[in-house]
């Protein structure tokens, strides 16, 4: 058995969560993800059975569409909505974030958050965070193909976000609110694409757990280059169609 699935995880579940309740499915041990999803987030998880895992590095590699939702007035210790409150501020006017959105269009400097899952000397960075160590991670390089408002809220907006792999879009909350000389975190997450991958061809968990082992082979998917191009639409539809809710 071999090939990847498209996996709507909902929220509060990790991604080895998903991975597990497939495995069991299927009865097959080989099994992976293609891009981490924090439990705060919802959306596409690619679960790569078999043989297919090899072709993990590839699909982290593919770029990545979200629709989320950014809260001001609060930095948290872990970007998002989770964390404990670091840092309060009045929210800005619609046209200061207006104003330094551009800026985050690109190819752009990021620092991960502390909260992450890249490594620190041979831990990951949530690990040493959670243990009530102070660091700072280096940032790096990373693309935003689109960055666009899908609507407003009284303490928030809604964001469109295409982005290449690495992308941290909890740093891209925080980064704008202090822009917009704010403070802001990330309020929920929705992952819609992973390359040719699509949320609105993926399967959730109980319909995954009835339908049983046939019924999860045959939603397979090869794992080859096709699954890398991204559906034009998320670049060139209105960014409002891809709202997931009150801001």
């Amino acid at each position: 058995m071999e090939g990847v699935l498209a996996i709507d995880k909902p929220a509060g579940w990790t991604s080895f969560d998903v991975v597990a309740v497939a495995r069991r499915v299927l009865g097959v041990r080989r099994v992976g993800h293609g891009g981490t999803l924090d439990p705060l987030a919802t959306g596409l998880l690619p679960v790569l059975v078999g043989p297919a895992t090899r072709f993990a590095d590839r699909l982290h590699a593919a770029p990545k569409v979200y629709a989320a939702s950014v809260r001001f007035g609060a930095e948290t210790a872990t970007d998002d909505a989770e964390g404990a409150i670091t840092r309060s501020a009045p929210p800005p006017p619609r046209e200061a974030v207006a104003a330094a959105l551009p800026a985050f269009r690109g190819v752009i400097s990021q620092r991960p958050p502390a909260y992450a899952a890249v490594k620190v000397g041979g831990r990951r960075a949530y690990a040493r965070a959670r243990a009530g160590e102070v660091f700072e991670l280096p940032a790096r390089q990373v693309q935003v193909y689109r960055l666009d408002v899908t609507g407003w809220g009284e303490r928030g907006l809604g964001l469109l976000v295409v982005c290449s792999a690495g992308t941290y879009v909890r740093a891209l909350a925080r980064d704008l609110g202090r822009a917009c000389a704010s403070a802001a975190h990330l309020g929920a997450l929705r992952r819609l694409a992973v390359g040719a991958l699509d949320v609105e061809d993926a399967t959730g968990i109980e319909e995954l757990r009835r339908g049983g082992r046939e019924a999860a082979a045959a939603l397979l998917r090869p794992a080859d280059e096709r699954l890398l191009a991204l559906d034009p639409r998320y670049l060139e539809a209105p960014a409002a169609s891809f709202a997931i809710g009150r801001p």
